[in-house]
């Protein structure tokens, strides 16, 4: 992949992408020997998913997230024109990578609960599925920025905790996914 995207006047080459999700997609980017995220926000249609106005929301909750304490990567730059974001590159594997590898979260949950705490007692709900967790010098981060308002259906204990082990919905979700990737 090369390629190289701007974000106000200043280029990124595109190393590979990190991942796809609802609202875009992410890629491992490199500027002057230094390794960044560059998230490029998409407009394709989501079936469990509404949107508003994504660069804003994008900006909203990241401030959101800093004020109530989660750890969140930097936002090092935002261009709305292109609808682009850069942020701090957080080395390590996802939740779900440490699982698909046959690991277990249970060294993180104590973590992923602290920051559930600091979201809920915000009045938010982050995005608990694995792969939006990564694991660095023993540290979590949350490196997505969506948040909602608290919603208790929505929470890590209701909700999100059903992903962060081998149970029948994870394993379902494997399995989709793998169907997914045959067709």
């Amino acid at each position: 992949m090369e390629t190289t995207l701007t974000v106000n006047g200043t280029g990124y080459r595109l190393l590979r992408l990190l991942g796809r999700g609802k609202g875009g997609y992410s890629y491992l980017a490199e500027r002057g020997g230094g390794l960044v995220v560059l998230k490029q926000l998409h407009h394709e249609p989501c079936s469990y998913y509404t949107f508003g106005d994504k660069f804003a929301a994008e900006l909203h909750d990241y401030e959101r997230l800093c004020r109530a304490g989660v750890r969140v990567p930097g936002l090092l730059d935002a261009e709305r024109g292109t609808e682009r974001l850069v942020k701090e590159y957080i080395d390590g594997p996802t939740v779900m990578e440490l699982l698909r590898r046959g690991g277990s979260a249970a060294p993180y949950l104590p973590q992923v609960r602290e920051m559930a705490a600091l979201a809920r007692a915000a009045g938010l709900n982050i995005d608990y599925f694995p792969t939006n967790f990564v694991e660095n010098a023993g540290l979590l981060w949350y490196v997505d920025y969506e948040c909602n308002e608290y919603r208790e259906e929505w929470s890590f204990e209701t909700w999100g905790v059903k992903y962060w082990s081998r149970t029948p919905e994870l394993l379902e979700y494997w399995r989709q996914q793998e169907q997914n990737a045959a067709e």
